[in-house]
């Protein structure tokens, strides 16, 4: 009788439902090991066959440890909030918390189907205020701080009004940005509620800044820039355009996060990723000052040394500076850039292959160095979020920059000789390179470092610049103009000077949803919040001033950045996590998901964590110890699975064919975990096959258990050697995440304990054969267990273990060799003397019709492994 997955599959969920077989708890006695698939996000389409192959590798490595002693931490949860949830709710003109909750049933159901081991009872969900919460008192957290850069950490909000009431802003421990203003502690007593906002609001983590973002008209919201090509995709417009919005200072952390990489046991591609998005660099800070005017453009350069090579000058087309030098003349050309530019994204802008677009702004500013006017443009390769949004333009040693200038015909000088090319009419890229300064004055001769130093030190005393340390990324865009999102736990208040923000006390966390008809773009640019009076208008507890709540809301970002924490003290209505908690469950073990989230939901997720950590929140500094990426499941045709294409694979189709278990077993089979690969229903049908010969070891045709299949009896030398060559190997790779080498194992295993078809199995065999097979097929494992008379799961008995003695070959192969080169190979008994191994070898046919009639010189003999006989 083949076996009859539909039916045991089912049962032993339910068994494990009932009886709460994966419900963990607190244990001080036992190790403990943490195992998370990254948060799903409950789509309407529900599982794809993408899914399992991660979440399959997470339970198989959570079944595993359980089995070696571990207490075993295995939870789930959704990410319910954000825009697609929204976009789904609208288009189905019903709230989104419905269609949230009915989408996460069906997901559950799915799950659940495919027989994982999580334990429901830590389950989290973003969109629960009892979750979320949390969310807010981490923003509340982040809000009231500033990083202090004398202790390299976050520290209350307060110590630095403390400061400023003391001292002013001179010698604060804090980097003043550019355009904060200075100030004296009597000026600071003298300030008003607002003026004090506004100074704090240069220093706090997190602030409201008058950033570039993506905005898209048509669903009437800020796009995060991952977002923005799926959107133009579905056909929406998105423009860049400038926009009040909450920021969180990520950039504070930017030296810990680089650092702190090598704390953590991750791929080394996805630590480049970061490294990379980061993007340390080194240079200085130099003010060109307009010509016949007093402002100045600030630039950063990584390049000082070659500033006698500036011959123009190139604004962002969002610098604050542009419509104020823009000349007459040069007004409608502007205008019309700047419109054109808001329209591409940054990825557009920044593209090398493309060719360079820009216009003349009509001023001027003088090159420090030479003294010489430059021409000030503006192009959409400069962005206002990297540096100062200002170039000073090196065409002779840049290779943007030199095709801008060749496009327009803009002086092009070498200042930099290292043996590059001579000619202006092709780029080459040893332009670029270091070397020694020419045709720049005073730093002339000196190589690029020194040159580098000199430049600096000459900026300096000049008044003119500073050496100075930038990072490409930027600050965090942290505003959604959503319903469908966690609300800021921010009032304005106006006094009558102004309005500014104000954070709300903890004691009224959670702040909450309203319960509204229509959550549809309010066509303002502003969230749908912003039509609800009765939500909107409130009072501020302090004063009893009337004020109005943040209408923004926090992206889906917020609640995927401090999950994991939640899951390890879920029920907590006190404290986010309680320490004991803390510091028995966390950090997480091992963290398994998609590389696509490398530089957004894992750098926010360190910035988040880091910040706790400060604040003794946690104790350690780094979230996830091992990080791993599944590679993708591919359509049959090796192209990405989508509905337009026609090759998506249905969990539930697969299940109602072949059972759950053979589905596990078989998309870990595919190939290595890390890599992916096609779909292939014909190769299924081989892990089914090798299922059913396991049910047949102890059931016969008829369903029954049939215990004369086995027998009780010594293993002889050669099973124990292949029993334990076994257990080692599939418990190496499992620790490994080696899935398919591991069931590739266990199929050879299978054969060679039956070739020959014997009418008996040895349980000592049996039973560790269904234990190495219990991780990746835990419903028949589980069945096959009973049946052989254990009353307890098999997750509770014990993984085996092997003997590294009963692993060892009685033979090996022998090399033979002539002169380095392999003539022969002989099994021969393993640990024989030198004497016998070169009689073997001289014994050999082969051997002596190489060696022939020349004469020996030497014999290499390496015990257990060759003999090379060298002749001449």
């Amino acid at each position: 009788m083949a076996y009859p997955f539909s039916d045991i599959e089912k049962k032993w969920q339910d068994a494990w439902r009932m009886n709460k077989t994966y419900e963990v708890l607190h244990d001080d006695a036992k190790q403990k090991y943490y195992v998370l698939d990254m948060f799903a996000y409950p789509s309407g389409a529900g599982l794809h066959m993408g899914h399992p192959m991660g979440y399959t590798g997470s339970d198989i490595i959570a079944r595993y440890k359980r089995m070696s002693g571990f207490n075993v931490l295995h939870p789930f949860g959704w990410d319910a909030f954000g825009l697609p949830a929204e976009q789904y709710a609208v288009k189905m003109k019903r709230h989104p918390r419905e269609t949230s909750e009915e989408n996460i049933a069906n997901f559950r159901r799915q799950l659940d189907m495919l027989g994982y081991g999580y334990d429901w009872s830590r389950e989290v969900n973003t969109t629960d205020p009892t979750f979320f919460k949390w969310t807010q008192w981490i923003f509340l957290k982040i809000y009231n701080s500033y990083f202090d850069i004398t202790e390299n950490k976050a520290l209350p909000i307060d110590l630095l009004i403390v400061y400023f009431g003391k001292h002013g802003s001179d010698g604060a421990p804090v980097t003043h940005p550019h355009g904060a203003i200075k100030f004296s502690a009597g000026e600071w007593k003298d300030f008003t509620n607002k003026q004090r906002a506004d100074v704090l609001n240069n220093y706090r983590l997190a602030f409201l800044s008058d950033a570039p973002v993506n905005w898209c008209p048509e669903l009437g919201t800020v796009l995060a820039n991952e977002e923005v090509a799926e959107q133009e995709e579905k056909g929406f417009t998105v423009v860049r355009r400038n926009m009040r919005q909450w920021m969180l200072r990520i950039t504070a952390y930017a030296d810990r996060l680089l650092q702190d990489l090598d704390l953590i046991d991750w791929p080394a591609s996805t630590k480049e990723q970061q490294r990379n998005w980061i993007g340390k660099s080194q240079g200085a800070e130099v003010d060109f000052n307009l010509q016949d005017r007093e402002e100045i453009i600030r630039v950063y350069t990584t390049r000082p040394d070659t500033i006698f090579g500036a011959t123009y000058m190139v604004l962002a087309p969002e610098h604050p500076l542009v419509d104020f030098i823009t000349t007459k003349s040069e007004k409608t050309a502007v205008k019309t850039y700047k419109h054109d530019a808001a329209k591409k994204s940054e990825l557009e802008r920044t593209d090398l292959a493309k060719t360079k677009t820009g216009v003349f702004t009509g001023a001027y500013a003088i090159n420090p160095a030479t003294g010489e006017p430059v021409p000030i443009w503006i192009a959409d390769y400069v962005l206002a979020t990297y540096g100062t949004g200002a170039i000073m333009a090196v065409p002779g040693n840049d290779e943007r920059d030199f095709e801008f200038a060749k496009t327009f015909e803009l002086p092009i000088i070498n200042v930099v000789d290292n043996a590059g090319a001579t000619s202006d009419d092709k780029w080459d890229d040893r332009r670029a390179e270091e070397g020694v300064a020419t045709k720049s004055g005073f730093l002339d001769g000196l190589p690029t470092p020194e040159a580098k130093r000199t430049a600096i030190e000459w900026l300096e005393e000049k008044g003119i610049g500073k050496g100075a340390i930038k990072f490409k990324f930027r600050d965090w865009l942290f505003s959604r103009q959503r319903y469908w999102g966690e609300p800021f736990p921010i009032i304005y208040v106006n006094e009558g000077d102004g309005e500014y923000a104000k954070a709300l006390p903890e004691t009224m966390l959670p702040v909450t949803l309203p319960d509204v008809e229509s959550y549809s773009p309010s066509g303002t640019g502003e969230s749908p919040l912003v039509a609800i009076p009765e939500w909107l208008n409130t009072t501020d507890l302090e004063t009893g001033q009337p004020a109005k709540r943040e209408t923004n809301t926090m992206p889906q970002w917020a609640g995927s950045s401090w999950y994991y924490l939640r899951y390890a003290d879920s029920r907590n209505d006190a404290e986010l996590i309680s320490k004991a908690a803390d510091s028995y469950w966390n950090p997480v073990d091992l963290y398994i998901g998609g590389n696509e989230h490398a530089v957004t939901h894992l750098l926010y997720s360190r910035f988040w964590h880091k910040v706790l950590f400060d604040y003794g929140v946690v104790g350690y500094p780094e979230p996830f110890k091992r990080l791993f990426h599944q590679g993708m499941l591919l359509g049959e045709n090796g192209a990405k699975m989508s509905k337009s294409l026609g090759n998506v694979v249905n969990p539930d189709d697969v299940i109602a064919d072949y059972g759950t278990d053979t589905l596990r077993m078989y998309l870990m089979f595919l190939g290595p975990l890390e890599t992916g690969g096609p779909w292939n229903a014909k190769g299924i049908n081989g892990v089914h096959r090798f299922l059913n010969r396991i049910w047949r070891l102890i059931v016969n045709e008829e369903g029954e258990t049939d215990l004369s299949r086995t027998v009780d009896r010594p293993l002889n030398k050669k099973e124990e050697q292949i029993l334990h060559k076994t257990i080692r190997k599939v418990g190496e790779d499992i620790d490994g995440i080696r899935f398919n080498t591991a069931i590739s194992a266990l199929m050879i295993f299978l054969n060679e304990v039956t070739e020959g078809e014997k009418p008996q199995m040895p349980r000592t065999i049996l039973e560790p054969l269904i234990q190495l097979v219990a991780p990746f097929a835990p419903h028949i494992a589980e069945e096959l267990w009973a049946r052989l008379g254990y009353s307890d799961t098999i997750f509770n008995s014990t993984f085996p273990k092997y003997d590294e003695a009963k692993t060892v070959e009685d033979t090996i192969t022998l090399v033979f060799q002539v002169n380095g080169k392999v003539r022969d190979k002989l099994e021969v008994p393993r640990g024989l003397s030198r004497d016998e191994l070169e009689k073997f070898a001289f014994s050999s046919e082969r051997v002596q019709k190489h060696i022939g009639s020349s004469a020996i010189k030497k014999m290499i003999v390496v015990p257990d492994k060759l003999v090379n006989v060298v002749v001449g």
